[in-house]
């Protein structure tokens, strides 16, 4: 069943101010996960995640160091689903941290969350949110992530 799914490679952005990370999530509900998206052909991950901060956010954004990667597969309305995640420091001047972030695209919002406090925010990847105060410190983490990588 799996050898069909298709494996998307995401741009996404760590940014932390006093302590807390901007996080998004639709505004339908479901898992909150860091800024960003779909790296496009001919697009370095760097410049999909400021292009992706542009078209979410409507602001410019420095993207910093490349902090790791996670690999994260997942069912979604029973289908299987496979990303590779490239995480970058990102920095978004202007923003306050604990204030209201305002969206760009009506699909989607903002909110600070505690980086220490990821796990009760629903964060997916799940285990990224235990790994994200540990690559801010040392870049170059890995992470494999989700039950749709085992094999049937």
């Amino acid at each position: 069943m799996y050898e069909k799914a298709n494996i998307e490679v995401i741009a996404r952005g760590v940014c932390v101010a006093g302590g807390q990370v901007l996080l998004c999530q639709g505004r339908k509900g479901g898992p909150a996960y860091l800024p960003g998206g779909h790296v496009e052909f001919r697009e370095t991950a760097r410049q999909a995640l400021a292009r992706e901060i542009r078209e979410e956010l409507g602001r410019e954004a420095a993207v910093g160091r490349f902090l790791g990667c996670c690999e994260h597969a997942f069912l979604q309305q029973g289908e299987p689903h496979a990303e590779v995640n490239l995480v970058f420091e990102l920095t978004l001047p202007g923003l306050e941290p604990g204030g209201a972030v305002d969206s760009a695209e009506a699909w989607i919002g903002f909110r600070w969350q505690p980086l220490g406090r990821l796990a009760e925010a629903g964060f997916e990847p799940a285990p990224l949110a235990g790994l994200l105060a540990q690559w801010l410190a040392r870049p170059g983490g890995h992470a494999v992530s989700g039950e749709a990588w085992l094999a049937e």
